[in-house]
């Protein structure tokens, strides 16, 4: 069946003077005159039956129907422009993937592995984006997700990496009274906004006493948290993964008992069972789970 899809030319004109609220910006940015973006919207408007601007004089209001099409329109041509220069900068024989994941799981763990992947692959590109919370990922245009197991993923399918388990890590000038048993209710200690609790849950796990577990600043994310112990500015609890090279090279240190229990469970989401995806996406899945099994 034939789509009924409006003109790409009125579209782009649409959405240029929804931006600006102004025919005459849209006009200008465009390189038309604003007679031209005039007639492609009312083209638009005619093809649509909706009207999507108000004329006041020389003024025009994009009403509400016309705002929420914008917004849709912005989001269809953005990512049409952006999956058109991912395809400009393939090579011929090459494929791409976009994958959707969690900032400091991609910064801390998956990064540093990459090289591995691109000298086992080398003619699959793979983006990434962030993405904090679970969404609709069939549709989206992301190929997998790497996120918690979480309720917002049924329907779909997951497969499990690692397990978090956290551990508190300071910089090494902290423990010069190494010997204090209760030095760590000295220390000022750092939260995860997400994770307010981690401290008290901790504690009680090793029967360790902190006489305030909820005192200390706190961040959005564990990649900051980990760079505010490098700084020297408190105790974080964090995901023992993230911070084994710096632990390795001693730039932080970690005295402490890591956590008793999974605090979460990292997985990798696809829309549909890894044998019926193609072939780039299996070979990623293969092997970021061969990566996690060996770390």
């Amino acid at each position: 069946m034939r789509r009924r899809i409006p003109s790409n030319t009125s579209l782009i004109a649409f959405e240029a003077a929804a931006r600006h609220g102004s025919f005459a910006r849209a006009a200008e940015e465009l390189f038309l005159t604003e007679g031209a973006i005039s007639r492609q919207i009312g083209r638009l408007e005619a093809f649509l039956g909706v009207i999507l601007f108000e004329r006041i004089g020389n003024r025009v209001r994009l009403l509400p129907n016309g705002e929420r099409y914008a917004e849709q329109i912005r989001e269809v041509l953005e990512r049409l422009a952006r999956d058109s220069l991912y395809l400009m900068g393939q090579p011929s024989d090459g494929a791409s993937l976009d994958i959707a994941t969690i900032p400091t799981f991609v910064m801390k763990w998956l990064i540093p592995r990459m090289p591995r992947f691109e000298q086992k692959y080398p003619n699959i590109t793979v983006h990434f984006t962030q993405r904090m919370e679970p969404f609709a990922l069939a549709g989206s245009g992301f190929d997998a997700a790497i996120h918690f197991e979480h309720a917002g993923w049924a329907g779909m399918r997951t497969y499990s990496l690692m397990n978090e388990i956290l551990i508190p890590v300071c910089h090494p000038s902290f423990l010069k009274n190494s010997g204090d048993p209760f030095i760590l209710d000295r220390l000022p200690r750092l939260h995860r906004k997400q994770n307010p609790d981690a401290w008290q849950r901790y504690a009680q796990e090793n029967d360790i006493k902190l006489s305030n577990p909820a005192f200390g600043a706190r961040y959005d994310l564990h990649a900051m948290l980990i760079e505010a112990a490098l700084a020297g500015i408190g105790v974080a609890l964090v995901p023992r993964f993230y911070v084994e090279n710096e632990l390795a090279q001693g730039r932080l240190v970690s005295p402490w008992p890591e956590g008793k229990t999974i605090s979460k469970t990292f997985c990798i989401i696809l829309p549909e069972p890894i044998e019926l995806s193609r072939e780039p996406v299996q070979a990623f899945v293969k092997w970021i789970l061969e990566e996690a099994r060996s770390s």
